[in-house]
């Protein structure tokens, strides 16, 4: 999905004769578009199959590469942000769903780690191979090559699923899905404080900014690879926690506007934290919800994702302005405050856990 990425900004502004508010706008519009085909997304996947949900992504993203190709000028690229929205919205709540069914509740955390694995991994290499392709046409039709290709490929594995009688309705998210939602959702505040303002931030202290980013991407893949199935082995609150402490320290590391000896091992830090929080919460959900709930309880989560990135990245733009790229880092620490006491009240004590350890390490 990433490889137009490089190329998006300098098409819009200087072939297609654009302005930087476009620009904004045209990058924005995605996670709009995302957010809400998220409440569509789950009862399709509940209704009609993981299958056609995952299908309906990648037809998505597919189609958004065959319309930058169009002779449409700009409605061109806001339609083809706008299909690629929609794609991968619905994209990673049919996967998801998907993936926790195949392998069964009692292993969802493993399933969804090696599943985000290899997403962030396609988006992290997605703007490499974008900037090797040069122009921004080549790289829309490299997109469309990959989605059609996995469209076709996908569609040659089967799907034994049988609809619930309840399943498929579109409907306001459950209250029991509201604060999983905020313990999952304050935990990414400090994702485009990361994006935005680690590089400017780290510039005056040694620049290591891209070196602590890439540390910070890289503990994070790798954590979620080899590590994503300890919510299942272990309970859940040990992991989320866990998780948030080490993101504290990380943030909190640099805040402090350290050298790059420390800063690049802080950023590891805060990466490898980052990678258990949501597999800690979805698994516990996943758990509890019905068969055909599961697709909606996907969808609902990835939606606090989506509103808590957008939303943090205008806070964080306000409070570097009036106090400074350090002070981001520290509102997205006191984030993780807030996201601890919502975890709190989700995440069930050890005990009431065993049970279910016991039987993961069984399978």
């Amino acid at each position: 999905m990433g490889t137009v990425l490089p190329a998006l900004a300098p098409h819009v502004r200087f072939t297609l004769g654009g302005s930087d508010r476009t620009i904004g706008f045209v990058i924005g519009i995605f996670s709009v578009v995302a957010l809400c085909g998220r409440l569509i997304s789950g009862p399709l996947a509940d209704g009609k199959g993981r299958k056609v949900a995952f299908l309906s992504g990648l037809g998505c993203c597919t189609l958004a590469g065959a319309v930058y190709l169009l002779p449409l000028g700009l409605t061109g690229i806001w339609i083809g942000r706008c299909l690629q929205g929609l794609g991968e919205a619905f994209l990673y709540t049919g996967a998801a769903a998907w993936a926790v069914e195949l392998v069964g509740t009692h292993r969802s955390a493993q399933a969804l780690g090696y599943l985000s694995s290899g997403i962030w991994g396609g988006i992290a290499a997605g703007p490499v191979v974008g900037s090797w392709l040069g122009t921004f046409g080549r790289a829309a039709f490299f997109q469309m090559l990959a989605g059609g290709i996995g469209f076709l490929l996908l569609t040659r594995i089967p799907e034994h699923f049988t609809p619930h009688e309840d399943a498929g309705t579109l409907r306001w998210p459950s209250k029991s899905l509201l604060l999983p939602g905020f313990a999952v959702g304050f935990v990414n505040v400090h994702y485009p404080v990361i994006v935005g303002f680690l590089v400017l931030h780290l510039a005056r202290y040694g620049n290591s900014g891209r070196m602590a980013f890439t540390a910070y991407a890289g503990a994070m893949l790798c954590s979620r690879f080899f590590l994503g199935g300890l919510p299942d082995r272990v309970p859940p609150r040990v992991t989320f926690y866990f998780g948030l402490t080490a993101m504290a320290v990380g943030l909190l590391v640099l805040a402090s506007g350290p050298r790059p000896m420390v800063a690049i091992p802080a950023a590891a830090g805060l990466g490898l934290g980052f990678s258990f929080p949501f597999s800690s919460i979805a698994s516990v959900v996943m758990r509890r919800a019905p068969n055909h709930e599961r697709g909606s309880a996907v969808s609902i989560l990835s939606a606090f994702y989506d509103l808590f990135v957008g939303s943090g990245a205008f806070a964080a733009g306000a409070v570097a302005t009036k106090f400074g790229y350090s002070a981001t880092f520290l509102m997205a620490a006191a984030a993780l405050l807030a996201s601890a006491i919502a975890g709190w009240y989700v995440l069930p004590p050890a005990h009431e856990e065993a049970p279910l350890i016991q039987e993961s390490s069984a399978a």
